[in-house]
C-alpha cells in the first residue's frame, strides 16, 4: 500500500494548550495516511509533497490572521487538498458567520454588532438585550482573549478598557447566558456530516470561560435528541460541508438551544472524550479525499 501523507498544521510553542491530536494518528495510518507536524509558519515546506493539509492546531492564528490566510491561500494552490476548505475558513474567520447563520434561520445567542466603539452606545447595549449583564467579544478571536462580562452600569475603568480593546476593531455584544454558569455549553462534534461524540464545558466556580486551560471541566456526554438535531439543522445551512466541526450551544429562553459558536476552521476535536472519535475523523478525512480525487 503506498502511503499518502497528511500535515498536521500545528503552532511553534504551544504552550499550555491541551492538545490529543496525536490520537488520531493510528487511526490515519490503518488507511494508509502517514502524517507530519507541521509549524504553519514554517517556510521551508514545500505543499506538493503532501496529499493533504488538515488545519489541526494553529492556535496563534488571530494575531497574525492575515499570516495565516496567506499561508492556507499557498496550500490551497498547491497540489495538496486544504480540509477544511478554504471558503469555510474565509467565511467563518470572522464571527459575523453567525449573524450569517441567523439571517438563514438558525437560533443564535442574541447579537449586536458593531465596527467601532462609542461610549454612548453603552447604556443602550443593556435595553436592547433586555439584560443587566453583558458578554463583549471581538468578531475575530480565539481562546477567551479580550471577551469582557460587563454589569450596567459599566464603570469608568471598564469602559476605558473596552474604549482602549475595540477602538477601530469590530466586536460583538450578547447577553450573557446564565445557564452557562449552571448546566455549561455543549459541544457536538461532526464528522462527514454524521453526529460522532459531545462533551459539557463547566466554567470552574465563579468563571465564565468553557476553555480548559481556564480551569473548566471537559465532560464526555450523551445529548438530547433535541440538541442533536439543533446541531444537523445549522449544519445544513452551511455550504460546502464541511469535513469536521464543533458546534457549541447554550441553553437559553424557552429551553431553546442557542448556536454559541460553529468552529469550521481548528477545534480542539476533543478525541480523548470518545473511544472511537479518531476512528470515526480518520474515516470522514479519508473519505472526503477519496471523493475529492474522483472529482
Amino acid at each position: 500500500m503506498t502511503l499518502r501523507r497528511c500535515a498536521y498544521l500545528t503552532m511553534r510553542d504551544p504552550g499550555d494548550f491541551v492538545t490529543d491530536y496525536d490520537l488520531s494518528f493510528n487511526a490515519m495510518a490503518d488507511l494508509g495516511w502517514q502524517v507530519d507536524t507541521v509549524d504553519w509558519r514554517d517556510t521551508s515546506i514545500t505543499w506538493d509533497d503532501y496529499d493533504a493539509v488538515y488545519i489541526c492546531t494553529p492556535w496563534d492564528y488571530p494575531q497574525h490572521t492575515a499570516r495565516f490566510i496567506e499561508v492556507l491561500e499557498t496550500i490551497d494552490r498547491s497540489s495538496a487538498r486544504l480540509v477544511n476548505d478554504l471558503s469555510l475558513v474565509r467565511w467563518s474567520l470572522a464571527k459575523t458567520y453567525l449573524r450569517d447563520l441567523e439571517a438563514r434561520g438558525a437560533a443564535i445567542v442574541p447579537s449586536l454588532w458593531f465596527d467601532d466603539i462609542d461610549a454612548t452606545d453603552f447604556a443602550g447595549w443593556f435595553t436592547a438585550l433586555g439584560t443587566e449583564t453583558l458578554v463583549i467579544k471581538p468578531t475575530v478571536g480565539a481562546n477567551a482573549l479580550d471577551t469582557y462580562v460587563v454589569t450596567n452600569p459599566i464603570s469608568a475603568e471598564i469602559q476605558s478598557h473596552l474604549l482602549d480593546a475595540f477602538a477601530g476593531r469590530p466586536f460583538f455584544v450578547q447577553p450573557f447566558v446564565a445557564n452557562i454558569q449552571s448546566e455549561g455549553e455543549f459541544s457536538l462534534f461532526f464528522f462527514g456530516g454524521e453526529f460522532s461524540h459531545a462533551i459539557l464545558k463547566l466554567p470552574k466556580a465563579g468563571d465564565f470561560r468553557v476553555q480548559e486551560e481556564h480551569g473548566a471541566d471537559i465532560l464526555p456526554v450523551a445529548p438530547p435528541r433535541a440538541l442533536i438535531d439543533a446541531a444537523e439543522q445549522v449544519l445544513a445551512l452551511v455550504e460546502p460541508p464541511p469535513v469536521y466541526v464543533r458546534a457549541d450551544f447554550v441553553r437559553g429562553d424557552n429551553d431553546q438551544f442557542w448556536l454559541m459558536e460553529l468552529e469550521l476552521i481548528e477545534p480542539s476535536l476533543y478525541l480523548r472524550t470518545d473511544a472511537d472519535a479518531a476512528a470515526r475523523f480518520a474515516v470522514a478525512f479519508d473519505a472526503h479525499l477519496r471523493l475529492t480525487e474522483r472529482d
